[in-house]
Protein backbone atom coordinates (compact mmCIF):
# COMPACT_ATOMS: atom_id res chain seq x y z
CA UNK A 1 0.00 0.00 0.00
CA UNK A 2 0.63 3.29 -0.81
CA UNK A 3 1.73 5.99 1.69
CA UNK A 4 -0.20 8.76 2.27
CA UNK A 5 2.26 12.05 2.30
CA UNK A 6 0.21 14.91 0.75
CA UNK A 7 -3.61 15.88 2.31
CA UNK A 8 -4.86 17.70 -1.25
CA UNK A 9 -4.97 14.74 -2.92
CA UNK A 10 -7.35 12.72 -0.14
CA UNK A 11 -10.82 12.79 -1.06
CA UNK A 12 -13.58 13.04 1.46
CA UNK A 13 -14.14 9.37 2.69
CA UNK A 14 -10.81 8.88 3.18
CA UNK A 15 -10.02 11.98 5.47
CA UNK A 16 -13.35 10.57 7.65
CA UNK A 17 -11.02 6.93 7.81
CA UNK A 18 -8.19 8.89 8.97
CA UNK A 19 -9.83 10.48 11.66
CA UNK A 20 -11.96 7.60 12.24
CA UNK A 21 -8.73 5.49 12.78
CA UNK A 22 -7.49 8.51 14.56
CA UNK A 23 -10.20 8.13 17.06
CA UNK A 24 -9.82 4.68 18.35
CA UNK A 25 -11.84 1.86 17.55
CA UNK A 26 -14.45 2.65 20.62
CA UNK A 27 -14.79 6.14 19.44
CA UNK A 28 -14.69 5.03 16.00
CA UNK A 29 -17.32 2.23 16.74
CA UNK A 30 -19.70 4.60 18.19
CA UNK A 31 -19.88 6.95 15.15
CA UNK A 32 -20.10 3.84 12.95
CA UNK A 33 -23.29 2.85 14.86
CA UNK A 34 -24.84 6.28 13.74
CA UNK A 35 -23.88 5.47 9.89
CA UNK A 36 -26.33 3.75 7.43
CA UNK A 37 -24.79 1.25 5.86
CA UNK A 38 -23.77 2.72 2.79
CA UNK A 39 -21.61 5.27 4.66
CA UNK A 40 -19.95 2.13 6.85
CA UNK A 41 -19.12 0.45 3.55
CA UNK A 42 -17.41 3.83 1.76
CA UNK A 43 -15.43 4.70 4.84
CA UNK A 44 -14.72 0.85 5.55
CA UNK A 45 -13.32 0.53 2.04
CA UNK A 46 -11.37 3.81 2.27
CA UNK A 47 -9.99 2.79 5.84
CA UNK A 48 -8.96 -0.79 4.43
CA UNK A 49 -6.94 0.92 1.37
CA UNK A 50 -5.23 3.83 3.18
CA UNK A 51 -1.73 2.51 4.01
CA UNK A 52 0.19 4.20 5.94
CA UNK A 53 -0.50 8.16 7.24
CA UNK A 54 1.93 10.33 8.45
CA UNK A 55 1.63 11.35 12.34
CA UNK A 56 1.91 14.60 11.24
CA UNK A 57 -0.17 14.41 8.57
CA UNK A 58 -3.21 12.66 11.10
CA UNK A 59 -2.54 15.93 13.33
CA UNK A 60 -3.30 18.06 10.68
CA UNK A 61 -6.26 16.75 9.84
CA UNK A 62 -7.58 16.71 13.21
CA UNK A 63 -7.00 20.07 13.59
CA UNK A 64 -8.13 21.06 10.22
CA UNK A 65 -11.43 19.29 11.38
CA UNK A 66 -11.61 21.16 14.83
CA UNK A 67 -10.94 24.09 13.52
CA UNK A 68 -13.83 23.96 10.45
CA UNK A 69 -16.39 22.94 13.73
CA UNK A 70 -15.09 25.93 16.03
CA UNK A 71 -15.41 28.56 13.68
CA UNK A 72 -18.75 27.68 11.91
CA UNK A 73 -20.75 28.95 14.39
CA UNK A 74 -24.60 27.90 14.28
CA UNK A 75 -25.80 26.02 10.58
CA UNK A 76 -28.59 25.64 9.11
CA UNK A 77 -28.99 22.97 6.14
CA UNK A 78 -31.56 23.33 3.44
CA UNK A 79 -31.94 22.86 0.28
CA UNK A 80 -30.75 25.86 -0.73
CA UNK A 81 -27.83 25.59 1.09
CA UNK A 82 -27.21 22.12 0.03
CA UNK A 83 -27.83 23.01 -4.33
CA UNK A 84 -25.10 25.98 -3.81
CA UNK A 85 -23.05 23.98 -2.28
CA UNK A 86 -23.15 21.60 -5.16
CA UNK A 87 -23.16 23.75 -7.88
CA UNK A 88 -19.13 25.07 -6.90
CA UNK A 89 -18.42 21.42 -7.85
CA UNK A 90 -20.51 19.50 -10.31
CA UNK A 91 -22.26 20.70 -13.66
CA UNK A 92 -25.45 22.32 -13.40
CA UNK A 93 -27.31 19.19 -14.74
CA UNK A 94 -26.21 16.79 -11.94
CA UNK A 95 -26.90 19.10 -9.46
CA UNK A 96 -30.07 19.56 -10.88
CA UNK A 97 -30.55 15.43 -10.65
CA UNK A 98 -29.11 15.30 -7.47
CA UNK A 99 -31.58 17.60 -6.09
CA UNK A 100 -34.63 16.31 -7.76
CA UNK A 101 -33.82 12.71 -6.21
CA UNK A 102 -33.25 14.68 -2.50
CA UNK A 103 -36.29 16.20 -2.92
CA UNK A 104 -38.42 13.34 -4.36
CA UNK A 105 -39.48 10.15 -1.84
CA UNK A 106 -38.19 9.89 1.23
CA UNK A 107 -35.52 7.12 2.01
CA UNK A 108 -31.38 6.75 2.13
CA UNK A 109 -31.45 4.11 -0.77
CA UNK A 110 -32.76 4.01 -3.62
CA UNK A 111 -34.68 0.82 -2.44
CA UNK A 112 -35.79 3.10 0.62
CA UNK A 113 -37.11 5.60 -1.50
CA UNK A 114 -38.89 3.05 -4.52
CA UNK A 115 -40.71 1.80 -0.80
CA UNK A 116 -42.59 5.16 -0.74
CA UNK A 117 -43.10 5.74 -4.61
CA UNK A 118 -47.28 4.79 -4.81
CA UNK A 119 -47.62 0.84 -6.26
CA UNK A 120 -49.36 2.74 -8.93
CA UNK A 121 -47.38 4.95 -10.05
CA UNK A 122 -44.20 2.07 -9.51
CA UNK A 123 -46.50 -0.82 -11.24
CA UNK A 124 -47.24 1.82 -14.42
CA UNK A 125 -43.47 2.61 -14.70
CA UNK A 126 -42.19 -1.20 -14.30
CA UNK A 127 -44.68 -2.79 -16.82
CA UNK A 128 -42.81 -1.26 -19.55
CA UNK A 129 -39.18 -3.07 -18.56
CA UNK A 130 -37.64 -6.36 -18.79
CA UNK A 131 -39.30 -8.98 -16.67
CA UNK A 132 -35.62 -9.67 -15.44
CA UNK A 133 -35.28 -6.24 -14.08
CA UNK A 134 -38.67 -6.12 -12.52
CA UNK A 135 -37.71 -8.78 -11.01
CA UNK A 136 -34.51 -7.33 -9.40
CA UNK A 137 -36.71 -4.54 -8.15
CA UNK A 138 -39.53 -6.34 -6.45
CA UNK A 139 -36.64 -8.52 -4.71
CA UNK A 140 -35.06 -5.33 -3.01
CA UNK A 141 -38.49 -3.69 -1.97
CA UNK A 142 -40.57 -4.45 1.13
CA UNK A 143 -42.89 -8.03 0.40
CA UNK A 144 -46.09 -5.93 1.24
CA UNK A 145 -44.72 -3.56 -1.32
CA UNK A 146 -44.08 -6.12 -3.91
CA UNK A 147 -47.28 -7.62 -3.65
CA UNK A 148 -49.38 -4.48 -3.98
CA UNK A 149 -47.21 -3.48 -7.30
CA UNK A 150 -47.14 -7.45 -8.46
CA UNK A 151 -50.82 -7.22 -8.61
CA UNK A 152 -50.92 -4.16 -10.74
CA UNK A 153 -49.00 -5.40 -13.55
CA UNK A 154 -51.07 -7.11 -16.39
CA UNK A 155 -50.91 -10.98 -15.63
CA UNK A 156 -49.01 -13.11 -18.20
CA UNK A 157 -46.43 -10.58 -17.78
CA UNK A 158 -47.07 -10.71 -13.22
CA UNK A 159 -46.17 -14.31 -14.24
CA UNK A 160 -42.88 -14.14 -15.97
CA UNK A 161 -41.79 -11.24 -13.26
CA UNK A 162 -42.71 -14.46 -10.82
CA UNK A 163 -40.79 -17.06 -12.33
CA UNK A 164 -37.91 -14.62 -12.81
CA UNK A 165 -38.05 -14.01 -9.19
CA UNK A 166 -38.46 -17.73 -8.45
CA UNK A 167 -34.76 -18.80 -10.41
CA UNK A 168 -32.90 -15.68 -9.51
CA UNK A 169 -30.02 -16.42 -6.87
CA UNK A 170 -27.88 -13.39 -5.53
CA UNK A 171 -27.89 -11.10 -7.73
CA UNK A 172 -24.64 -9.67 -8.99
CA UNK A 173 -23.13 -6.12 -7.68
CA UNK A 174 -22.54 -4.68 -11.41
CA UNK A 175 -26.26 -5.67 -12.35
CA UNK A 176 -27.31 -4.38 -9.26
CA UNK A 177 -25.40 -1.25 -9.52
CA UNK A 178 -26.69 -0.90 -13.31
CA UNK A 179 -31.06 -1.16 -12.00
CA UNK A 180 -29.81 1.38 -9.12
CA UNK A 181 -28.39 3.91 -11.68
CA UNK A 182 -31.47 3.31 -14.32
CA UNK A 183 -34.15 3.59 -11.70
CA UNK A 184 -32.40 7.43 -10.59
CA UNK A 185 -32.03 8.49 -13.80
CA UNK A 186 -35.19 7.76 -15.99
CA UNK A 187 -37.80 7.08 -13.04
CA UNK A 188 -36.72 8.77 -9.69
CA UNK A 189 -35.90 11.86 -11.46
CA UNK A 190 -38.83 12.31 -13.89
CA UNK A 191 -41.08 11.56 -10.62
CA UNK A 192 -39.42 14.03 -8.30
CA UNK A 193 -40.67 16.65 -11.06
CA UNK A 194 -43.77 15.15 -11.67
CA UNK A 195 -44.66 15.27 -7.88
CA UNK A 196 -43.50 18.71 -7.04
CA UNK A 197 -46.61 20.27 -5.34
CA UNK A 198 -48.62 22.44 -6.88
CA UNK A 199 -49.01 26.16 -4.98
CA UNK A 200 -52.84 26.21 -5.58
CA UNK A 201 -53.04 22.19 -4.25
CA UNK A 202 -51.33 23.71 -0.73
CA UNK A 203 -53.19 26.75 -0.32
CA UNK A 204 -56.46 24.42 -0.72
CA UNK A 205 -54.91 22.02 2.43
CA UNK A 206 -53.84 25.82 3.92
CA UNK A 207 -57.48 26.99 3.24
CA UNK A 208 -59.17 23.54 4.89
CA UNK A 209 -57.47 24.18 8.18
CA UNK A 210 -58.92 28.10 8.55
CA UNK A 211 -62.63 28.26 10.59
CA UNK A 212 -65.23 29.30 8.41
CA UNK A 213 -64.91 32.81 8.57
CA UNK A 214 -61.28 33.20 7.95
CA UNK A 215 -61.78 30.69 4.83
CA UNK A 216 -64.22 33.19 3.60
CA UNK A 217 -62.44 36.31 4.31
CA UNK A 218 -59.43 34.73 2.32
CA UNK A 219 -61.50 34.18 -0.33
CA UNK A 220 -63.37 36.54 -0.51
CA UNK A 221 -60.05 38.70 -1.02
CA UNK A 222 -58.45 36.61 -3.59
CA UNK A 223 -61.23 36.53 -5.73
CA UNK A 224 -60.72 39.96 -5.66
CA UNK A 225 -56.93 39.95 -6.94
CA UNK A 226 -57.27 37.08 -8.85
CA UNK A 227 -60.63 35.03 -9.65
CA UNK A 228 -59.13 32.50 -11.41
CA UNK A 229 -56.69 31.30 -8.41
CA UNK A 230 -59.79 31.14 -5.94
CA UNK A 231 -61.59 28.87 -8.68
CA UNK A 232 -58.78 26.64 -8.87
CA UNK A 233 -58.49 26.73 -4.98
CA UNK A 234 -62.15 25.97 -4.28
CA UNK A 235 -62.27 23.43 -6.34
CA UNK A 236 -59.18 21.69 -5.00
CA UNK A 237 -60.57 21.92 -1.20
CA UNK A 238 -62.26 19.25 0.49
CA UNK A 239 -65.10 20.48 3.43
CA UNK A 240 -67.70 18.99 5.08
CA UNK A 241 -70.20 19.64 2.65
CA UNK A 242 -68.23 17.48 0.08
CA UNK A 243 -68.83 14.34 2.26
CA UNK A 244 -71.91 14.29 -0.17
CA UNK A 245 -69.50 12.83 -2.38
CA UNK A 246 -69.22 9.65 -0.71
CA UNK A 247 -71.54 5.83 -1.25
CA UNK A 248 -73.42 5.41 1.66
CA UNK A 249 -71.36 2.17 2.51
CA UNK A 250 -68.28 4.50 3.27
CA UNK A 251 -70.40 6.85 5.18
CA UNK A 252 -70.96 4.09 7.72
CA UNK A 253 -67.51 3.14 7.66
CA UNK A 254 -66.90 6.84 8.52
CA UNK A 255 -69.46 6.84 11.32
CA UNK A 256 -67.82 3.46 12.53
CA UNK A 257 -64.59 5.78 12.73
CA UNK A 258 -65.08 8.94 13.90
CA UNK A 259 -65.27 10.36 17.78
CA UNK A 260 -69.15 9.94 18.89
CA UNK A 261 -69.60 13.34 20.28
CA UNK A 262 -68.11 15.32 17.65
CA UNK A 263 -70.81 13.95 14.84
CA UNK A 264 -73.99 15.90 16.49
CA UNK A 265 -72.01 18.90 16.86
CA UNK A 266 -70.97 18.75 13.33
CA UNK A 267 -74.75 18.07 12.04
CA UNK A 268 -75.78 20.74 14.07
CA UNK A 269 -74.24 23.19 11.62
CA UNK A 270 -74.31 21.00 8.72
CA UNK A 271 -76.74 21.47 5.68
CA UNK A 272 -80.27 19.68 5.34
CA UNK A 273 -78.64 16.95 2.63
CA UNK A 274 -75.34 16.39 4.53
CA UNK A 275 -77.66 16.03 7.80
CA UNK A 276 -80.24 13.78 6.19
CA UNK A 277 -77.04 11.69 4.13
CA UNK A 278 -75.62 10.63 7.49
CA UNK A 279 -79.00 9.84 8.81
CA UNK A 280 -80.42 7.98 5.89
CA UNK A 281 -77.07 5.62 6.82
CA UNK A 282 -78.37 4.92 10.13
CA UNK A 283 -80.87 2.42 11.63
CA UNK A 284 -83.98 4.14 12.57
CA UNK A 285 -83.50 3.83 16.23
CA UNK A 286 -79.51 5.04 16.03
CA UNK A 287 -81.31 7.67 13.82
CA UNK A 288 -83.36 8.69 16.29
CA UNK A 289 -81.41 8.76 18.96
CA UNK A 290 -78.74 11.80 16.86
CA UNK A 291 -81.42 13.82 16.20
CA UNK A 292 -82.43 13.69 20.05
CA UNK A 293 -78.54 14.31 20.51
CA UNK A 294 -78.25 17.18 17.97
CA UNK A 295 -81.57 19.11 19.18
CA UNK A 296 -80.23 18.36 22.85
CA UNK A 297 -77.37 20.41 22.39
CA UNK A 298 -78.94 23.80 22.49
CA UNK A 299 -76.79 26.69 20.59
CA UNK A 300 -73.56 25.96 19.66
CA UNK A 301 -70.65 28.61 19.14
CA UNK A 302 -69.67 28.26 15.14
CA UNK A 303 -65.99 27.39 16.43
CA UNK A 304 -66.71 24.08 17.88
CA UNK A 305 -68.24 23.10 14.65
CA UNK A 306 -66.04 23.86 12.21
CA UNK A 307 -63.61 22.39 14.75
CA UNK A 308 -65.74 18.69 14.65
CA UNK A 309 -66.55 19.15 11.15
CA UNK A 310 -62.82 19.75 10.68
CA UNK A 311 -62.00 16.43 12.65
CA UNK A 312 -64.51 14.12 10.51
CA UNK A 313 -63.25 15.79 7.33
CA UNK A 314 -59.39 14.68 8.45
CA UNK A 315 -60.90 11.33 9.40
CA UNK A 316 -62.09 11.13 5.59
CA UNK A 317 -59.15 12.13 4.18
CA UNK A 318 -57.07 9.53 6.32
CA UNK A 319 -59.81 6.63 5.34
CA UNK A 320 -59.34 7.26 1.73
CA UNK A 321 -55.21 7.52 1.84
CA UNK A 322 -56.01 3.92 3.32
CA UNK A 323 -57.92 2.56 0.89
CA UNK A 324 -60.61 1.91 3.13
CA UNK A 325 -63.73 4.61 1.07
CA UNK A 326 -63.73 6.07 -1.98
CA UNK A 327 -64.58 10.18 -2.57
CA UNK A 328 -65.37 11.05 -6.45
CA UNK A 329 -63.55 13.22 -8.09
CA UNK A 330 -66.31 15.13 -8.92
CA UNK A 331 -68.02 18.00 -6.95
CA UNK A 332 -70.81 18.07 -9.54
CA UNK A 333 -71.03 14.56 -9.09
CA UNK A 334 -73.63 13.93 -6.30
CA UNK A 335 -74.81 10.62 -5.52
CA UNK A 336 -78.23 9.77 -4.99
CA UNK A 337 -79.26 7.67 -1.99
Amino acid sequence: MAKIDDPRGLNGSQKAAILMLALGEEQSGRIFALMHEDEIKEISAAMAQLGSVRADLVERLCNDFSESLGGVGNIVGSFESTERILQRALPRDRVQQIMEEIRGPAGRTMWDKLGNVSEAVLANYLKNEYPQTVAVVLSKVKPDHAARVLALLPESFAMEVVMRMLRMESVQKEVLEGVERTLRAEFMSNLARSTRRDSHEMMAEIFNNLDRQSETRFLAALEDRNRESAERIKALMFTFEDLQRLSGVAIQVLMRTVEKDKLPIALKGASEKVRDLFLSNMSERAGRMLREEIENLGPVKLRDVDEAQASIVLVAKELAAQGQIEISESKGEELVY
